[in-house]
């Protein structure tokens, strides 16, 4: 595993190991005591799996309080993957991350809690798969609009399928401190 660093520094990619043959690959996808050598030491509770279609924005989220960490990676297809630094006093707020992810080059980014995430599908259908430092809260669940002018993320894609409820949320800006997390220093 090799940790590739981003332009956030709590932002991590991640690059495994595939072992290939002519029978197929092998990979370890986690292994805690290897992630914890990476700077990545969390302790996960809960995994998702979701599979979308073509131009699906699914994002931005967070939660607070409960807010999760994210080590997310695409089993199927092709992502545009983006975590947003929205911890209130970090020197990276506002900024954004962003990087494609594939079943075919199998990194994986862990997005530190704090952080907003969102991501597109960019091949016909995409399989996404991330393990969650907490568990997932609705009454905490709050989100960023995924065009925000502010945030200028330069997503692949114009006219994205979205949910009622990614639709509606709103730009950075408006959303009281307060429900925003608070920087921490290095690790959230």
């Amino acid at each position: 595993m090799k940790r590739i660093e981003t332009t956030i520094e709590d932002v991590v990619l991640l690059e495994p190991k595939v072992f290939r043959d002519e029978r197929g690959f092998f990979l370890e996808t986690y292994r805690a005591d290897k992630y914890e050598q990476l700077g990545v030491g969390k302790r996960f509770v809960q995994d998702n799996h979701s599979k979308s279609m073509k131009g699906t924005l699914r994002g931005l989220h967070f939660q607070k309080p409960h807010s999760q960490g994210k080590l997310v990676r695409v089993t199927q297809g092709e992502v545009y993957d983006v975590a947003v630094d929205i911890r209130v006093g970090s020197p990276t707020f506002g900024m954004c991350f962003g990087t494609i992810l594939t079943s075919e080059n199998m990194h994986q980014m862990f997005v530190p809690e704090g952080f907003a995430h969102g991501f597109c599908v960019l091949s016909e259908t995409a399989e996404f798969e991330y393990k969650c430092t907490d568990f997932y809260a609705p009454e905490s669940e709050f989100g960023i609009r995924w065009d925000d002018p502010d945030l200028n993320i330069a997503w692949p894609i114009e006219r994205p399928l979205l949910s009622a409820k990614d639709k509606d949320y709103p730009f950075l800006k408006d959303i009281p401190e307060n429900v925003l997390p608070r920087y921490e220093g290095n690790g959230c």
